[in-house]
């Protein structure tokens, strides 16, 4: 089994459900007492997210980039980056570290075009859905032609992930919200909707959605328990 590095963090909330379903994956596979090795690095979200809010990318690459290069020395044999907005610094990451990077937009990506999807609806931070560094390695890896929110929508999705579901904090107004949000994509021509925030389904399970949703945290850990597991040729 190879010995999965985690940079986590971003939030903690999520990042605890990368363990349980990387070790939950490793169990299904193995049986009895087996779990995922794992070696983890999890940063304060604090001094990042306002970095990120100030938009100053380079210092929260530098902090980042720090954190990556100890994983990889602690001995892992890939690195998963615990969340989709800071894969905006993922070219800047995985140049840093000689281990395989596994990006989780490649793994939501491979599952919708396995799925027979074309047309999704993103939900994300603001910097996910408005930039192109997720959206665009989506459409031009996979040919899937992705929809956001309208501003307004955007706005409402990025506070209550920063606000309440970074925090631990689940409010049945905001799922109320969430819902709506994700009717007017289907409105839009959404075939499917992307979690594209690690926290996302905290709020909404797949079971909840009135579209299909791809959970990005639990297809990036399936990801890596697969890669984990894999024989060598």
């Amino acid at each position: 089994m190879k010995t999965l590095g985690l940079l986590g963090g971003m939030s903690w909330q999520s990042t605890s459900q990368y363990y349980q379903l990387l070790n939950q994956g490793v169990a299904a596979r193995l049986g009895g007492l087996h779990s995922a090795a794992i070696i983890m690095v999890s940063v304060d979200f604090a001094p990042i997210e306002k970095l990120m809010r100030a938009r100053e990318w380079s210092a929260c690459s530098e902090l980042l980039v720090t954190a990556a290069i100890r994983v990889a020395e602690a001995g892992a044999d890939v690195l998963l980056l615990c969340t989709n907005t800071m894969h905006k610094l993922a070219p800047e990451i995985e140049a840093a570290v000689a281990i395989p990077f596994l990006h989780i937009a490649d793994a939501t990506g491979e599952k919708i075009t396995a799925a027979g999807l074309k047309r999704v609806g993103l939900l994300g931070t603001r910097f996910t859905m408005e930039e192109e560094f997720y959206r665009k390695r989506l459409e031009q890896r996979f040919g899937l032609s992705v929809t956001i929110p309208d501003k307004a929508e955007r706005q409402l999705v990025d506070r209550v992930i920063f606000t309440e579901l970074c925090r631990g904090e689940i409010r049945a107004a905001s799922k109320t919200e969430y819902l709506r949000i994700i009717v007017g994509l289907a409105d839009q021509g959404a075939e499917a909707v992307i979690a594209g925030c690690t926290e996302i389904t905290m709020l909404v399970s797949p079971e909840e959605s009135p579209l299909p949703l791809f959970d990005t945290t639990r297809l990036h850990a399936e990801h890596a328990v697969n890669f984990a597991l894999a024989r060598e040729s």
